[in-house]
C-alpha cells in the first residue's frame, strides 16, 4: 500500500507542475492538421514539400506566432522550415524539437485507400506519413499553439526544425544540424525516434526513450565481363556473379554486438514478456556472447538488428538484352551499422564476403556513424512525467478499447533504422527519440502498405508533448 501511495502521490505532483491537459478541442484541432498534412505528397521528386513547409508555417502564425520567426529553405530538390520562440529573457542555452516533412513514396494501386488522402476508419487514421512521421509533428505543433494560447512563455529560446529529405539523402538534415551547432543548441528532441508500445488490448506497457541508433549506408556492388551471344556462354557470367554474391550477403550473420543501450533495452523487453523471445533478450542483456539467445533473437525481425550490423540485398539491374551475355551488372546492398563499426570496416567485410575480387564498390547514401547520447537527467525527468500524464487517462489501441493505465518509466533504446539525429549527435549534440505515439506492434505500418494510427493515440501524444516543451522550455 505504501508503494502505491508513493506512486499516487508523484503521479499527481507530476500532473500539478505541468500546465493542464489537453482540451478536447485541441485533439480536434490536431487531428483535423494531421488529416490535413497528409494530402500534400511530401515525397521526393514531387515538388510538394515546399508547400506543406509553408502550410506549417501559416498554420501557426495563425495562432499568434510571428511570421518573421519562420525562415524556408529549398534546397535538394525539397525544403527545410527553421521556426524560433524567442525567450524573452533566456535562463538556460537553446533547445530543439524535430522532425521531418518527407515521407516515402506509395503506388494508390496497392493501397485499399488513396494514399495521400487522409481517411478515418474503425478508430484509425490512413494515410502515407500518417505514423512517419507527420503524427508526431502534427502534434508538436499543435502543442506549440496550446502553449502560446495559454501564454505560456518559454525560458529558453525553442528551435523546430523540420527536415525535407530523411528518407532519402539526408542533405537537408544535415544542413539544420550544423544551423543548430552554429546557434549552440544544448539538446534535441526528435519526434521521429523512441515512443510508446501496446500491448494486443491496447494497454501501454513500454517507451523507448531513442538515445542511440544504427547509420545507414548503401554499397553499389559492380560487375562486369567480355559479354558476347548467348548461344556461346563462356565460364563466367555477370548475373551469375552478383546472383552468388547476393546469396552470401543475405546469408552472412555479423558479429554479435551490444553496448550498455541496448543491454538495457532488451533487458526491459524481455522482463515484459514470458516466452522464447523474452527470455532470450534478458539472457543477452545478461551475456552479449550467449550463442542460444543471439539465435533466437537473430531469427526474429524485430530483434536481429538490435545485436548487431545488417546488410541486404535490396536491389540488382543488370544486362541489355535477352540474346546477349551481360556486360554489366550492379548490385545495391542496404547495411544498418551499429553504433562505434566504420563504414570503411562494413565495406571490407563485404568485400571478403563476396570471394568475387572483380567486384567494384560505390557508396551511394552513407549517414555518420555515431555513439549513443549521454542519458541527461533533465531529459528523462521530463519524459517519464511525460508518460505519467499521457498515460494517466485511457490510451487504447482503437477507439472502442479502454486500457488499463500503469506507471511507465522511459528505456533507453537504439534504433535499428537512422534518423535526422545521426547528424546531430555526429556535431556534439545530444539527441533524443521522444515520439509521442502509443501503438501497437499490428498497427504499425510505417514506410508499409495501408499506413495508419489510431485516432484514440492523439489526446495522449498531446499530453506527452505539452509536458515535455513546458518542463524543458519552462
Amino acid at each position: 500500500m505504501k508503494i502505491i501511495a508513493a506512486l499516487g502521490a508523484a503521479l499527481t505532483a507530476a500532473l500539478l507542475a505541468v500546465p493542464a491537459a489537453a482540451a478536447p478541442g485541441d485533439a480536434a484541432e490536431a487531428r483535423a492538421l494531421l488529416m490535413e498534412s497528409v494530402g500534400y505528397a511530401s515525397v521526393q521528386g514531387r515538388g510538394q514539400t515546399p508547400a506543406l513547409a509553408r502550410f506549417y508555417r501559416d498554420w501557426l502564425v495563425a495562432r499568434g506566432f510571428a511570421a518573421a520567426d519562420f525562415s524556408i529553405e529549398e534546397m535538394a530538390g525539397t525544403a527545410m522550415l527553421h521556426f524560433t520562440w524567442k525567450a524573452g529573457k533566456p535562463k538556460a542555452p537553446p533547445m530543439a524539437l524535430t522532425g521531418h516533412l518527407d515521407v516515402v513514396e506509395a503506388k494508390a494501386a496497392d493501397w485499399v485507400r488513396d494514399p495521400f488522402k487522409a481517411s478515418a476508419a474503425e478508430g484509425y487514421i490512413f494515410g502515407r506519413g500518417v505514423m512517419d512521421n507527420k503524427f508526431d509533428v502534427a502534434m508538436m505543433l499543435a502543442t506549440l499553439a496550446r502553449l502560446k494560447a495559454a501564454g505560456f512563455r518559454p525560458g529558453r529560446d525553442v528551435h523546430l526544425f523540420l527536415s525535407g529529405d530523411e528518407e532519402t539523402d539526408g542533405i537537408t538534415s544535415a544542413a539544420q544540424a550544423k544551423q543548430a551547432k552554429a546557434l549552440g543548441i544544448a539538446f534535441m528532441l526528435n519526434s521521429d525516434g523512441g515512443g510508446g508500445a501496446l500491448d494486443s488490448q491496447g494497454r501501454p506497457f513500454a517507451y523507448k526513450l531513442q538515445a542511440s541508433e544504427k547509420s545507414y549506408a548503401d554499397f553499389t556492388l559492380g560487375f562486369t565481363d567480355p559479354g558476347g551471344h548467348s548461344s556461346t556462354p563462356g565460364a563466367s557470367n555477370a548475373i551469375a556473379r552478383a546472383g552468388l554474391v547476393a546469396a552470401r550477403i543475405a546469408g552472412h550473420r555479423w558479429p554479435a554486438q551490444a553496448d550498455e543501450i541496448t543491454r538495457q533495452s532488451l533487458a526491459a523487453a524481455g522482463a515484459a514478456r514470458t516466452d522464447a523471445l523474452g527470455e532470450a533478450m534478458r539472457r543477452f542483456a545478461a551475456d552479449p556472447g550467449d550463442a542460444a539467445a543471439i539465435a533466437v533473437l537473430r531469427a526474429n525481425p524485430g530483434t536481429i538488428g538490435q545485436i548487431g550490423t545488417t546488410c541486404v540485398p535490396t536491389m540488382i539491374s543488370g544486362g541489355h538484352a535477352p540474346n546477349a551475355l551481360p556486360q554489366r551488372v550492379s548490385l545495391t546492398v542496404n547495411c544498418r551499422i551499429f553504433p562505434g563499426t566504420s563504414i570503411a570496416a562494413v565495406q571490407a567485410e563485404l568485400a571478403r564476403i563476396a570471394e568475387d575480387p572483380g567486384i567494384s564498390f560505390a557508396t551511394g547514401v552513407d549517414w555518420p556513424v555515431t555513439p549513443p547520447s549521454p542519458l541527461r537527467p533533465d531529459v528523462t525527468a521530463a519524459v517519464t512525467a511525460a508518460l505519467a500524464a499521457a498515460t494517466s487517462a485511457p490510451v487504447a489501441a482503437t477507439g472502442g478499447q479502454s486500457a488499463v493505465t500503469k506507471m511507465l518509466k522511459p528505456t533507453p533504446g537504439m534504433d535499428a533504422g537512422a534518423t535526422d539525429s545521426v547528424f546531430w549527435r555526429a556535431l556534439g549534440i545530444p539527441s533524443y527519440g521522444v515520439s509521442g505515439l502509443f501503438i501497437r506492434a499490428e498497427d504499425a505500418f510505417a514506410h508499409g502498405l495501408n499506413e495508419r494510427v489510431p485516432e484514440a493515440a492523439i489526446a495522449p501524444a498531446l499530453r506527452h508533448w505539452e509536458v515535455l516543451i513546458s518542463r524543458l522550455a519552462g
